[in-house]
């Protein structure tokens, strides 16, 4: 027990640490939002919608927000501004549960039951964000915990995607399923989870092309990738997982739009969250497009891709 608590307590300091900056941001704000204040009033509360607003939290998730606290101050009839934060930190994790995104038990990485065959994971987005490093950690995490995982290496459009992967697969010694430049993805992909079911691998990781340039072009590649993955394990892909870059702020809500209309999400992974003050964008797209936050990236080493745990990170980034 004793280990297990110092283990949680550093994986809660790396999420502390790498909020800092959204952290900071956001404080500044609402100091001056409850400057001279003792009371939740209706000023109160419009100077904290410019706060989250201004903070990437987006206008739809900031309304919603902003509504339950209206309705609890109402309620409760008198709100201290002392105790606004501790309210706000209730409500946002109200709505990130509402959106799917369950706190991982214990931030262990571990197979969802009921998977027959190997986990199988598409992984999505644009050529920037931290897809193939995310893909690599991913690849660490799974092995760590005690999986035999295998990688494919679909993005065949850009030849140092390929590289990429391979050199992520040498560094934690996860065999990189790929073919030559501009061959066909969804053979990588057919190919990648043949391989997962003659050498008994478990979790299958899957990089895709990051183009967002034809829409449908993008469709139709994904779809046909996730049709001839079904040939080998009927019930694949098992997750979707978009990556997104948490510090491009209000453009990683652009780019989620464009690929939840290209293809079905089903997870969210926001990365670079250590060197930004756009935090927000985690709440506000997860509420905003209904999907659930899966992981965050925190930081260059391989363990600082973690678990996304709601509460723990709504009191990284309000306390």
């Amino acid at each position: 027990m004793g280990l297990f608590s110092i283990f949680s307590k550093d994986k809660k300091e790396v999420l502390d640490k790498g909020l800092e900056k959204s952290k900071t941001s956001i404080f500044s704000k609402l100091g001056h939002a409850i400057a001279g204040k003792s009371k939740v009033d209706d000023e109160v509360l419009d100077n904290l919608e410019e706060v989250l607003i201004t903070s990437d939290v987006g206008v739809e998730t900031t309304l919603r927000i902003i509504k339950r606290i209206e309705e609890r101050v109402a309620k409760d009839k008198y709100v201290g501004t002392s105790e606004l934060n501790s309210i706000l930190k209730e409500e946002i994790a109200a709505l990130l549960q509402e959106n799917g995104s369950v706190s991982s038990e214990n931030g262990e990485f571990k197979i969802p039951e009921g998977i027959s065959g190997p986990y199988v994971v598409l992984v999505v987005g644009v050529n920037g964000v931290g897809k193939t490093t995310t893909i690599g950690k991913l690849a660490y995490q799974y092995k760590k915990a005690g999986y035999k995982v295998v990688l494919g290496a679909a993005d065949t459009f850009r030849a140092a995607a390929v590289d990429q992967l391979l050199e992520w697969g040498k560094r934690t010694g996860v065999p990189v399923i790929h073919q030559e430049m501009g061959s066909d993805p969804a053979s990588v992909a057919f190919d990648t989870l043949q391989s997962a079911v003659s050498t008994g691998a478990q979790v299958v990781l899957i990089d895709t092309a990051g183009r967002l340039h034809n829409k449908v072009g993008l469709m139709n590649e994904l779809t046909k990738i996730r049709n001839v993955m079904k040939k080998v394990v009927p019930s694949a892909p098992h997750d979707v997982l978009l990556v997104l870059d948490g510090s491009t702020g209000q453009n990683a809500f652009e780019q989620a739009k464009q690929f939840t209309q290209a293809t079905q999400v089903s997870s969210l992974a926001i990365t670079k969250l250590d060197g930004t003050a756009h935090g927000g964008v985690v709440i506000g797209i997860s509420d905003q497009f209904k999907i659930p936050v899966r992981y965050v990236g925190l930081g260059e080493k391989m363990e600082d891709l973690q678990l996304f745990n709601r509460e723990e990170f709504v009191d990284s980034l309000f306390s």
